[in-house]
């Protein structure tokens, strides 16, 4: 049987949740025409590219299976009918790979890289320096802007009525 990797996207404002019901309804389904799925892996929720049906973020899942052609035409249609479902990519492979994904080793990667540093703020060599957060050498660059409530005319509110106060 081929080989195949099949990521969807689902709607942000899906729970993890139903995101894993959906994945374990799309395994039956494989599973029920005679594939299997070897792995499947919750990537979490990403920020897209560009919005997608007004999403600007999406769970993202990916399954490696094997099975017939006509698994993965079943499942695709199922999400195509699904309304949480934004987007699938099925890519057939000559072999699936072993082990966690790039995006989980990466993840995972990440994780031991802060670890290894640290808390962020042990850093001292950027508040020392003391050009970053003290903004001293503007203070007298600056005026004092009043009232900054403005009609067309270019006056302040104020100034209308102290002109009208010393017309009189």
């Amino acid at each position: 049987m081929p080989f195949y990797e099949h990521v969807y996207l689902a709607r942000q404002d899906a729970s993890a949740q139903q995101v894993e019901e959906l994945t374990a309804q799309l395994k039956g389904v494989v599973e029920g025409l005679g594939g299997s799925i070897k792995k499947a892996e919750y990537w979490g929720v990403k920020s897209l590219s560009y919005r997608l049906r007004k999403n600007r973020k999406a769970h993202y899942t990916l399954m490696d299976i094997e099975a017939p052609p006509a698994a993965i035409n079943e499942i695709e249609r199922l999400e195509r009918l699904n309304e949480d479902v934004l987007r699938y990519l099925t890519i057939r492979v000559e072999a699936l790979e072993e082990g966690p994904s790039a995006m989980m080793r990466r993840a995972e990667r990440d994780r031991d890289r802060d670890e290894r540093r640290g808390d962020r703020f042990d850093r001292g060599d950027r508040f020392d320096r003391g050009d970053r957060f003290d903004r001293g050498d503007r203070g007298g660059d600056r005026f004092d802007r009043g009232d900054r409530g403005r009609d067309r005319g270019g006056r302040g509110a104020g100034d209308a009525t102290a002109e009208t106060a010393t017309e009189e």
